[in-house]
């Protein structure tokens, strides 16, 4: 497989501070729980939390769609739900990329469940090639037209998510 760089250390790292100083802003001095979604933000989620001027609280969960593919197999599992209760509290979802819509779809019906007071959604990657389902994204690092993307979280069949900066990858 080949990988091109796509996105730069420097840039990823400039983003996630100008998208940190968005949601300190917006938030205020509210404490949001923010929700990682496992396995591909975790990179993502950490620097952004760090670099937060904001009290907040931290939580996960985790959902699966892509298997050992490059393309979504359309059966998305949930199998870790958030253990923080939502109810009322102000929530904010942190995605690695929204490709279908389909997972992020799932993950905001499954949170609405709960009752919260205001769900918000932050993503690095907003790729807009296949999307098939409309999500409201609130807060994006990068959208994207094309290309199937790994590195800083992101991967290929669980390959490649080490990778400091993002990288087109093709066969």
């Amino acid at each position: 497989m080949k990988k091109t760089l796509f996105i730069s250390r420097d840039a990823i790292a400039q983003r996630v501070a100008e998208l940190a100083r968005e949601i300190a802003r917006d938030y205020g001095q509210d404490k949001p729980i923010l929700i990682g979604v496992l396995n591909g933000s975790v990179f993502f989620f950490a620097d952004l939390v760090r670099a937060l001027d904001l009290p907040c609280e931290i939580d996960f969960v985790r959902a699966a769609s892509y298997g050992m593919s490059m393309d979504s197999s359309g059966c998305i599992r949930l199998t870790k739900e958030p253990e923080i209760p939502l109810e009322g509290r102000r929530v904010l979802l942190v995605e690695d990329i929204v490709d279908t819509g389909q997972t992020i779809s799932l993950l905001i019906e499954t949170l609405r469940h709960q009752n919260p007071k205001e769900l918000k959604i932050c993503v690095l990657i907003d790729k807009l090639e296949r999307r098939t389902q409309e999500v409201p994204i609130d807060y994006y690092g990068f959208r994207v037209e094309e290309g199937f993307l790994v590195g800083y979280g992101l991967d290929y069949a669980e390959q490649y998510r080490q990778l400091p900066e993002i990288f087109t990858l093709e066969p």
